[in-house]
């Protein structure tokens, strides 16, 4: 497939249900290996009918799906294929009534494909350490209830996201924004030592004390990004709150509401792809090795 990942090139190599399940064999184990049973490296061939495959040497059988998404799914393959597809290519996200209409499934088993292939993407991009200058930045999400706006909002579900210049995007939903909540969220998701971007939030004063080269942009007075001379950093959060702008548009524009029981679901989805944007072949196959 072209970097582009176009539909064109998507169903092209993935026509049918077996050239599906050709794919997930050749992610998950590789399309020769060593056989679990009889321990020879062979190949392995498809049995008629049926997803799984039959080891060459000893004729033991394989199942590709088992201990996926896939297994107990009545959904053909093509179909769970083209819906990653979508959750790949988009900016915005996918509804489950857009799932619906694209795959002519009940909107049921659209909601649940969609809340599986979010899981998938929650758990693919894995755990690392944030370093070197990272942005910090928290937001209200959602919420019908009439209120004030902006900290402190009824209803809403607080998130914070962490964003590491030229690197990864990392987000979560957090019961308050207190002193200690930022804290142990802060510690336990950047490098000591690394310099630390905020806005003006008195709780994030505890970062310089942590042992953080924190800098704090005072967006109440019109600051927004300011050269720190003693350690030679430029402090803003315009990254992390550009990510921030579009999760808030996508989710009045596609999805609505989001409840704040599946909140870090939808904040995974977005981090994804923030994280592998630029290449859509990849994160196509590092969802299919996740199932």
């Amino acid at each position: 497939m072209s970097a582009k990942l176009t539909v064109r090139d998507f169903f092209k190599r993935f026509p049918n249900d077996d050239a599906c399940l050709d794919h997930v064999l050749a992610v998950r184990f590789g399309a020769r290996h060593a056989c679990a049973k009889c321990g020879v490296e062979t190949t392995f061939h498809k049995i008629t009918g049926r997803r799984a495959f039959a080891c060459a040497a000893c004729g033991d059988h394989l199942y590709p799906c088992a201990g996926t998404i896939f297994e107990d799914s009545r959904t053909p393959l093509t179909l769970w294929f083209y819906a990653i597809y979508l959750f790949v290519v988009t900016r915005h996200g996918v509804s489950g009534k857009e799932l619906e209409r694209q795959l002519g499934v009940t909107y049921k088993t659209a909601w649940r494909m969609g809340q599986q292939i979010r899981k998938l993407m929650q758990s693919a991009d894995g755990f690392t350490m944030l370093q070197g200058h990272v942005e910090l930045d928290e937001a209200y999400v959602g919420g019908h209830r009439p209120g004030k706006r902006g900290r402190g909002a009824a209803g809403k579900t607080i998130v914070m996201g962490m964003k590491e210049r030229g690197g990864r995007m990392v987000a979560q939903t957090i019961p308050n924004v207190k002193t200690d909540t930022l804290r142990g969220e802060v510690t336990a998701s950047v490098e000591p030592g690394s310099a630390v971007s905020t806005d003006e939030l008195i709780s994030y004063g505890l970062l310089e004390g942590a042992g953080f080269k924190h800098g704090a942009v005072k967006h109440g007075a019109k600051e927004y990004a300011y050269y720190d001379y003693r350690t030679g950093e430029t402090h803003h959060t315009n990254h992390v709150e550009s990510f921030w702008n579009l999760f808030k548009n996508s989710i009045r524009s596609t999805h609505i509401h989001v409840s704040p029981k599946y909140m870090d679901r939808y904040l995974a989805e977005f981090t994804f792809r923030s994280n592998h944007r630029e290449m859509k072949n990849a994160m196509f196959d590092l969802l299919i090795g996740a199932v």
